[in-house]
Formats: structure tokens, C-alpha cells, sequence
């Protein structure tokens, strides 16, 4: 596509390597890299030292922070925050010699948000519009509106869409809790499976 063409931005001191897919209304700033085969969607918001490996794949109106760095194996699906720092690993037994490492897979759902310098071990999935508290290191898989904190990291509530902690509790159905929210009156259902998980939790 000719320079003047592209409906996305790219700064003069980023790097976009060629066969990279970016999607139009996305921006891509200084320092940043973006490697071949990746595919970054629409609205997109990459901040300074943001690094995307190989064939990743970046959903629409995801927002990455300075110096956040995507590897190879990592799915982040649209509407996704990730915080400053924050950090992905894709190796559960690193070493520095090894020639036959596999690459283990993360997923972040559509509209979770993971805060700054958190570490995901990878393997899990962070579920719907889950939140991953600052610093955080987390090392299981986070159910959908699930609020996890701590080293390691674990289930402390539950959050709205609005992403405010979810504290009334208004009925119980066959598979679900309702709650609603404080701040924007929003329902939400909650598993019960995900709830009675946050009851044990809450007991460590």
C-alpha cells in the first residue's frame, strides 16, 4: 500500500516489518515493532516500546501500554486494556540452551483488562472482561468478570462491563449469581461454578 494511502499510523521510529496486517484507524508509535504475520485489528492504540512477534494475533480497539511485549502464542481478542509493563510468557520451562522448547499458548478474551507490570504464566486464559489487579502474577485461568490480585494472583469478586468491583448481590439462578452494579446499575450474571470458586479463595 502506498505511504500516502494507509489508513492507519505508523511513527517514523516504529518498525513494521513486511506482511503485517494492521487494521485501519490503528496507531502505532515510537519504538514499537511489529513483526511478519502478526494481525493487529482496527482502533488499535500500540504505545512507546511495544513489541508484537510473530503471526500474534491483536483483536480491534485494544489499547497496549509503553513497553508491553506480545510473544508468539498470545491471542488478545478485541476491546482487551493491557496495562504498562505488564508481561506475557509463552515458555513454562525456560532455559537458555534448550533446542526443543514448545511454545504454550495464552488467550485474553474480549474486554479484559490486565493492570501494570502483571505477569501471566502462560496457558491460562483470561476470561471476558476479567481484571488482572497491578502486579499481579497469575498463574491459572481467570473466569469471565473475574478480579484477581496478589503473587500469586487470586479470585477476589467480580467486576462489571464498567469494570467497578460488583458488591449486591440480587438473586441466584440454577447456573448463574446476578449482581448488580453500583456505579452503572448493570446486571451480570456470574457462573456459579466461577462464585463457588471465589468462596474458597476467599478462605486462603
Amino acid at each position: 500500500m502506498p505511504e500516502g494511502s494507509k489508513k492507519y499510523f505508523v511513527h517514523p521510529l516504529a518498525v513494521v516489518e513486511e506482511g503485517a496486517e494492521i487494521g485501519e484507524g490503528t496507531r502505532i508509535w515510537h519504538f514499537a515493532h511489529v513483526r511478519k504475520g502478526a494481525k493487529i485489528g482496527k482502533n488499535c492504540n500500540l504505545g512507546k516500546d511495544v513489541y508484537i512477534d510473530v503471526d500474534v494475533q491483536i483483536g480491534n480497539n485494544v489499547k497496549i501500554q509503553n513497553g508491553v511485549s506480545v510473544y508468539h502464542g498470545v491471542k488478545v481478542e478485541d476491546d482487551v486494556f493491557l496495562g504498562p509493563h505488564m508481561t506475557f510468557t509463552n515458555d513454562l520451562y525456560p532455559r537458555a540452551f534448550n533446542q526443543d522448547w514448545k511454545v504454550v499458548p495464552t488467550l485474553v478474551k474480549k474486554g479484559a483488562s490486565i493492570g501494570a507490570h502483571a505477569t501471566i504464566v502462560c496457558g491460562v486464559t483470561i476470561g471476558e472482561y476479567a481484571m488482572v489487579g497491578a502486579g499481579a502474577v497469575v498463574t491459572k485461568d481467570v473466569p469471565p468478570f473475574g478480579l484477581v490480585y496478589g503473587n500469586p494472583a487470586r479470585l477476589k469478586g467480580f467486576v462489571c462491563y464498567c469494570g467497578r468491583k460488583l458488591e449486591e448481590k440480587i438473586c441466584e439462578e440454577e447456573e448463574h449469581v446476578i449482581f448488580r452494579c453500583s456505579h452503572c446499575g448493570r446486571e451480570v450474571k456470574i457462573r456459579k461454578e466461577d462464585y463457588e470458586r471465589y468462596l474458597k479463595e476467599k478462605e486462603l
